[in-house]
């Protein structure tokens, strides 16, 4: 009982973090905007300047939520696949499903230097590319779902995920030679991952697939409870692997497919933040786990992008690099003072 109360004091504590970074990522940009100002913003009152309403509710809220859809979503695959090959190197894209989508894009994108006449009518732009990605993460998808029911041993899955991984980039790696300089530089942009290019409409359908990939993970919550102490014992309990693991691949599938194809192939979250919340919350009871992860990655993801839109300048970081940057370190630091690994 008195767990279960500290756990949910620690949540409602993160939650407000989370809502202290919200309006924190929303207040800094290129553009400085007091704070008073963006609660006027926000809640209809009156601003200085009337086109500061105009940049939070049409550039940086949609920015914000989308911080938020991917960093919660990234982290809750990371733990899923985490807790599946029980490796804590896993993360959300050893299936190759994020391979599959930058092999969406990149066809998309290069495609028209090598396949000319299949690809020369493709117009290239945000819309397109989250298409083409998610085209790419489905078919690796579905490859793996059917690996998966032919192949009972996990670890194995894992390396074939891994190994069309190794396929995938060898096939960016054919096209990115033979392309021209500016569609290698047009692809290289959009794999350095990005939040601040989705309109309300493609907000909504990414939170669609995260609401998806989020109740297939709460339907696996006791399956993935008793994979810690290993398959033969989660069978013991008359739990159907098969199903089980169908699910939690394809809630990886929806999550980690979802997410590249709208913001890109974002590293470091999604193996990082598991790891984070069971050393501070020190359980790996997945109904706990599972709403920390969530905020958690919402919280980082939010700080990484405050910090590459560098506050009062024009320029924007790559946020693949600000989250290894920034978050590295912090996981360093708790194991170093944990001085073990929760697993």
């Amino acid at each position: 009982m008195e767990n279960t109360t500290k756990y949910k004091t620690s949540l409602v504590l993160l939650l407000l973090a989370l809502v202290v970074c919200f309006i924190v990522n929303i207040s800094l940009g290129s553009v400085t905007i007091p704070f008073k100002d963006t609660f006027n913003a926000i809640f209809g009152g009156e601003l200085t300047n009337d086109s500061w309403k105009y940049i939070i509710w049409n550039y940086r809220i949609p920015k914000a939520f989308t911080a938020i859809f991917v960093g919660s979503g990234l982290a809750l695959s990371g733990l899923l696949m985490q807790t599946l090959f029980r490796n804590p190197l896993a993360g959300p894209f050893v299936l190759g499903i994020s391979s599959g989508a930058s092999l969406g894009a990149a066809l998309l994108i290069m495609g028209t230097a090598l396949f000319s006449g299949v690809f020369a009518i493709g117009i290239v732009n945000d819309l397109s590319l989250a298409i083409a990605a998610s085209i790419g993460s489905f078919l690796v998808l579905l490859v793996v779902v059917v690996v998966s029911y032919r192949i009972k041993d996990t670890m194995a899955l894992l390396i074939i995920g891994l190994m069309f991984g190794s396929i995938t980039a060898a096939i960016v790696s054919v096209l990115s030679y033979f392309t021209d300089a500016e569609k290698l530089q047009q692809y290289i942009y959009w794999s350095f991952g990005s939040v601040g290019n989705l309109t309300w409409s493609q907000l909504l359908i990414l939170l669609t697939i995260i609401v998806l990939g989020a109740i297939l993970s709460i339907l696996s919550i006791k399956p993935l409870n008793a994979l810690l102490l290993g398959e033969n014992y989660a069978r013991s309990l008359g739990i159907n692997m098969n199903m089980a693991r169908y699910k939690i691949i394809i809630a990886t599938g929806l999550l980690a497919g979802g997410i590249t194809a709208f913001a890109g192939p974002i590293a470091f979250i999604g193996l990082a933040v598991p790891h984070l919340t069971r050393q501070i919350f020190n359980t790996t009871d997945h109904k706990v786990l599972m709403p920390a992860v969530l905020v958690y990655g919402a919280i980082l993801m939010l700080i990484c992008d405050t910090i590459a839109q560098l506050p009062s300048s024009a320029n924007v970081l790559p946020i693949n690099a600000i989250t290894s940057i920034v978050g590295a370190p912090v996981v360093i630091w708790l194991l170093v003072r944990k001085k073990k690994m929760i697993f």
